[in-house]
């Protein structure tokens, strides 16, 4: 009868490193301030009128004009989109019964755009329309920007600069990475008050199109953050 040998059991690394391999861990980040690459506006658009079906050609129209205009500058508008639509009845009382005064209809648009100039000047004109708002703008990167990548390299070279660093304390070098960790990349934008504060515009009595020079935007600056963790071996330092 043939006896199964025993398998040798293999060595379970330490977590925490041992005198003949020792780790260290850091954390890298990085904090970069960069121009913002896109802006989104909501264009709210209303009717009011005595008669349904007149309330919704009259919205109707006024969308149609809409979108004619933001359509009308091409690659400078990366998304157009229709969001709320509605037509809802103004009640009063009338003796003991309730009628309709009046039907209001709304519709909101959220349009993404590229080019600042271009912004401007779309904005200026949505506030010569009639009955239409404009909020916004709201300033952002786009999620696949290239500064979310460059935060991360950042991140990791400054974990690595560091690592360096405390075993040139110690007398000694880097081993080996054991592990790398990617522990958060975001951006948020600075002056995050005058980001999220809407900018509202009427449409001003007797104001052609024509004669209103595009609004001057000035566009808030992103802030993009990635933080990691790394763990490397040291060469074992004479520490005596």
């Amino acid at each position: 009868m043939t006896e199964t040998p025993t398998p040798t059991p293999t060595a379970t690394p330490h977590p925490y490193g041992t005198p003949d391999t020792p780790h260290v861990t850091v954390r890298g980040e990085a904090h970069l301030e960069v121009e913002p690459e896109i802006a989104h506006i909501t264009i709210t658009l209303t009717a009011r009128g005595t008669d349904r079906r007149t309330t919704l050609d009259d919205l109707t129209h006024r969308n149609t004009t809409t979108l004619d205009l933001i359509k009308s500058y091409g690659d400078t508008i990366e998304k157009l989109e229709t969001g709320t639509l509605a037509i809802s009845p103004e009640l009063t009382r009338h003796g003991r019964a309730e009628r309709i005064r009046a039907y209001h209809g709304r519709i909101q648009l959220t349009a993404t755009i590229n080019d600042f100039t271009t912004l401007g000047e779309i904005v200026t004109r949505l506030a010569d329309h009639d009955l239409t708002r404009v909020d916004g703008p709201w300033w952002t990167l786009r999620p696949t920007s290239p500064h979310h990548a460059a935060a991360r390299r950042q991140a990791v070279r400054e974990a690595l600069q560091r690592a360096r660093e405390y075993a040139e304390a110690l007398d000694t070098r880097l081993g080996a990475l054991l592990e790398l960790s990617d522990t958060g990349t975001h951006h948020s934008p600075l002056g995050r008050a005058a980001f999220a504060e809407s900018m509202h515009y009427g449409a001003p009595a007797g104001a052609a199109a024509a004669d209103a020079a595009p609004i001057d935007l000035e566009p808030v600056r992103q802030t993009v953050d990635a933080q990691v963790e790394a763990s490397f071996t040291l060469i074992p330092p004479a520490l005596g």
